[in-house]
C-alpha cells in the first residue's frame, strides 16, 4: 500500500502533506514555491510509493469555484500530463486555511513568527485536508 499525498496548490506557495504507508495518519511534508511542485513530486514518487494525489479544490461559500481555481485547474492538467500513472482526486479545501491559522494561533506561535513563516499555514492546510479525507474514507 502506498501513501496519499495532498496538495494545497498556490502560485506563490504550495503546501504538501502525506500519509504513512498504511494511510492512517496525515502529516505535513513541506511547502514549496508553486513552480517547483511537479519537480519535487517526481523526485518524491521515485523514492516513495504514492497511490493517490489529493488536490485541493478552492471553492467559495456558495460552492462556486474561487478565483484561484483557474490556476489549480492549469496545475491539475500539468500534473496529470507529467505524472499520469498516479491517480488524482479533487477535494473541497474550504476552511482549511482558516483552521490552519487557528491551529497555529492556538499553538502559541506569535504574530511576527506567523507573518515571517507563512509556509506553516500552507503545509498545515494540506495536512488538515488530508486528515479530513482519511476520516471521510473511514465512514
Amino acid at each position: 500500500m502506498g501513501r496519499i499525498l495532498a496538495i494545497d496548490y498556490g502560485r506563490k506557495r504550495t503546501g504538501l502533506a502525506v500519509t504513512d504507508p498504511l494511510q492512517l495518519i496525515a502529516g505535513g511534508l513541506t511547502t514549496l514555491p508553486g513552480e517547483e511542485v511537479i519537480r519535487f513530486l517526481k523526485t518524491y514518487i521515485s523514492k516513495e510509493e504514492v497511490d493517490l494525489f489529493l488536490l485541493g479544490e478552492p471553492k467559495q461559500l456558495n460552492n462556486r469555484p474561487s478565483e484561484n481555481m483557474q490556476w489549480v485547474a492549469k496545475f491539475k492538467v500539468q500534473l496529470q500530463k507529467e505524472i499520469p500513472y498516479v491517480p488524482l482526486s479533487m477535494v473541497d479545501e474550504r476552511f482549511t486555511s482558516v483552521l490552519a491559522h487557528r491551529t497555529v494561533i492556538a499553538a502559541g506561535i506569535k504574530k511576527q513568527q506567523r507573518r515571517n513563516n507563512k509556509e506553516i499555514i500552507d503545509e498545515l492546510s494540506a495536512t488538515i485536508m488530508l486528515q479530513s479525507y482519511l476520516e471521510f474514507k473511514k465512514q
